[in-house]
């Protein structure tokens, strides 16, 4: 797709996104060369690292091997070093990584989830989730609540306050919070304290106007997000189990208070749009923020479009702030607001 109907700004972070070569994912990659992807190490691409936002180093980060089903995963621990004095308890975010269950590249997820943890001040929790098409349908999502019930126990170890366990996906990842969500509640536990769904896959039979007027791209085309759903599959049918296509469950009631963001000009973004609705009408606290100029995967990169007031969201969100107040800030706008705040506190 043509990129010119896009900002000066996010047009050049597109095309150095190219450049990178993290935006090259095609329908016709062989395993060898997901595997490739995989496993490259993104920390040392400059030029994707000169898009990405510069790692904080007051944050530090554990590993940890997390029992699932038929084996182990890693679990990735990011904490904010701070002078907390007051001895309160951190919330913890666990985050479940895009790439359409396929594409994992633990380098490049490292430098968002630094990025969160710097911004919010909470913990995060980033796991390595067994892929396809090794690791077929719902195994992804088998390992994320395995996740969440393994790190609902260690709370009191990392100093996490039970209480605050928000989840966090993008694209493959939104699924697989949604389906984690709904297991917690249908499993009586452990408890959710709010969900961040980042341009989520939501109903995997790609009927949406926005896979028509998106297809070719940018970034992620339909084509490819059929291929993924593919590999991800055990048989046909799976897209219409909801665990596949959560937008199909009967009952999305008695979720966790949901924050949607959607891009304007990505193949999900209906997808996002939709699942908002359905948990409006299934009277599930949500709000919906639809991000204008921008791409799927915008809020990786802080020059492109919507990424500053993506950032301002999240830490009002995971603040606590009550959802139907959360709004798109700049960063300029949130300051003002700060500071207003500390002349009507003093005076």
């Amino acid at each position: 797709m043509d990129d010119l109907n896009f900002s000066g700004r996010t047009n050049k972070v597109l095309k150095l996104c190219r450049k990178a070569g993290v935006d090259c994912f095609s329908e016709e990659m062989t395993q060898e060369q997901i595997e490739d992807y995989n496993h490259k190490p993104l920390l040392d691409n400059k030029v994707l690292m000169s898009i990405s936002p510069r790692p904080d180093s007051d944050v530090y980060t554990k590993t940890f091997l997390i029992p699932v089903d038929g084996g182990l995963v890693t679990g990735y621990y990011f904490e904010k070093l701070v002078n907390n004095t007051g001895g309160g308890l951190k919330s913890l975010i666990i985050c479940f990584h895009g790439g359409g269950w396929t594409f994992g590249n633990m380098d490049g997820n490292s430098i968002f989830c630094n990025h969160v943890c710097s911004i919010t001040g909470a913990s995060i929790l980033s796991v390595d989730y067994r892929l396809a098409p090794a690791f077929k349908f719902p195994t992804a999502l088998d390992d994320c609540y395995a996740t969440l019930v393994w790190a609902d126990k260690g709370t009191r170890y990392w100093g996490v306050d039970p209480d605050k366990i928000y989840l966090m996906g993008e694209g493959a990842g939104g699924n697989l919070a949604i389906g984690v969500s709904k297991m917690a509640r249908d499993l009586k536990g452990p408890h959710i304290a709010g969900m961040a769904l980042l341009c989520p896959i939501t109903d995997c039979r790609m009927r949406t106007k926005s896979y028509e007027e998106f297809a070719d791209g940018p970034v992620l085309t339909a084509k490819v997000m059929a291929a993924l759903i593919k590999n991800y599959q055990r048989e046909p049918k799976d897209i219409m189990d909801p665990k596949f296509s959560p937008l199909l469950s009967k009952d999305l009631s008695r979720l966790p208070g949901t924050l949607v963001f959607v891009a304007d000009h990505d193949v999900l973004s209906d997808d996002g749009r939709l699942f908002a609705q359905a948990l409006m009408d299934a009277d599930t606290p949500v709000k919906l923020l639809e991000i204008k100029d921008t791409f799927h995967g915008f809020y990786q990169y802080p020059e492109a479009t919507g990424t500053e007031e993506f950032d301002n969201a999240l830490r009002q969100f995971f603040g606590g702030r009550n959802l139907s107040n959360i709004e798109l800030l700049t960063n300029k706008q949130r300051r003002r607001i700060e500071n207003n705040k500390v002349k009507t506190l003093f005076g």
